[in-house]
């Protein structure tokens, strides 16, 4: 998610909570405090929602960068032993 996108989804997101606040005052009666509580709600919902998607992001950016160094990490150990040149559960071949 890039920076601009961010900024815009946070923002709407705000706006959504900031229009029902001004709804809540400007229009009376029944409709404006539905009103309020469905934009507020919304925009609650849609913060909370951003917030888990961050976080889903940054388990991904850390389980790629783990991925990346145990990679690394295996070809040191294969050149160094000389590797078996097989995967896990698969049966040796004799050359």
């Amino acid at each position: 998610m890039t920076a601009r996108a961010r900024i815009l989804a946070y923002g709407s997101a705000a706006l959504l909570i900031v229009a029902g606040a001004i709804c809540a005052a400007a229009v009376g009666g029944t409709t404006g405090e539905v009103l309020a509580t469905v934009l507020i709600g919304l925009g609650f919902i849609g913060i909370t929602g951003l917030v888990f998607l961050e976080v889903g992001l940054s388990e991904d950016r850390e389980r790629e960068r783990e991925g990346r160094a145990r990679g690394r990490r295996s070809l040191r150990l294969k050149r160094r032993r000389g590797g078996l040149g097989r995967m896990r559960g698969e049966r040796r071949r004799l050359k």
